[in-house]
């Protein structure tokens, strides 16, 4: 296959970036980012700076796969990570554009690398449990309804890669951390501090510059793990309970 690539190129936050076009030459077995180290040896070779992208595990769990991809982040398959991305959704002669993540809260560190610690700051705002909840036996002796475990478990599976931010006109967050409030307040351990963690959480989200939610669903439709924007609503309940201080 034959490709031409339009990458964003900027060398810093305090610098403006540019479009840059290359061509390359990828198998449709490839995935997007074994096509981008085919492309990155090309300009090692011509002495060139490559092109910086993250990357880690390339299973899709991680997260840190983070590209908008034809305007949309982690490209054009549905439930997918952009390292589960392979060329074969791509046909030759087409030209692909590749940005980084857009938003505020999200500054660029280079090419297509951002700042994502925005995240990690919300999850130690309150994204944990810190009560006594016993050893393992203790925990699986605590009945919890089927229904309950399994939104847990759904929303337990975000991998906190920003793709909701990127997606959403806002640069909003809520999909994000009403997936990390849902996942432990719906089980009897997390119930505990369960107010006093989402008051916690959506304040630093706010705090770190992220836009409001305006239920556009956006979030939802780019999600790798098709996280629901039920959670949303759940965490704005909990939020409200929080600072009025009545039953959810």
């Amino acid at each position: 296959m034959q490709l031409k690539l339009k990458v964003w190129r900027q060398k810093n936050a305090k610098t403006n970036g540019e479009f840059q076009t290359y061509s390359v030459t990828a198998s449709e077995h490839m995935s997007f980012l074994e096509m981008l180290d085919v492309l990155n040896e090309e300009l090692i070779s011509k002495k060139e700076d490559p092109i910086a992208f993250e990357h880690d595990c390339r299973e899709g769990i991680c997260g840190t796969c983070n590209l908008v991809i034809d305007g949309r982040p982690h490209g054009p398959m549905q439930g997918t990570t952009t390292c589960q991305l392979h060329m074969r959704s791509f046909k030759d002669g087409d030209t692909i554009v590749i940005e980084p993540w857009r938003a505020e809260a999200f500054p660029i560190i280079k090419d297509l690398v951002v700042d994502r610690s925005a995240f990690d700051r919300i999850i130690q705002s309150g994204g944990y449990i810190s009560v006594n909840t016993g050893q393992a036996m203790d925990g699986n002796a605590i009945p919890v309804e089927k229904d309950l475990a399994i939104k847990a478990f759904d929303a337990a599976t975000c991998i906190g890669c920003g793709a909701c931010v990127a997606a959403c006109p806002n640069g909003s967050a809520m999909l994000f951390t009403a997936a990390k409030v849902s996942h432990l307040g719906l089980l009897p351990q997390g119930k505990v501090e369960h107010t006093k963690r989402t008051r916690s959480m959506v304040d630093q989200m706010d705090k770190e510059g992220f836009g409001n939610c305006s239920n556009v669903g956006a979030c939802e439709v780019e999600c790798p793990k098709e996280i629901s924007i039920e959670n949303i609503a759940r965490m704005n309940r909990s939020y409200v309970a929080a600072v009025f201080g009545s039953d959810e």
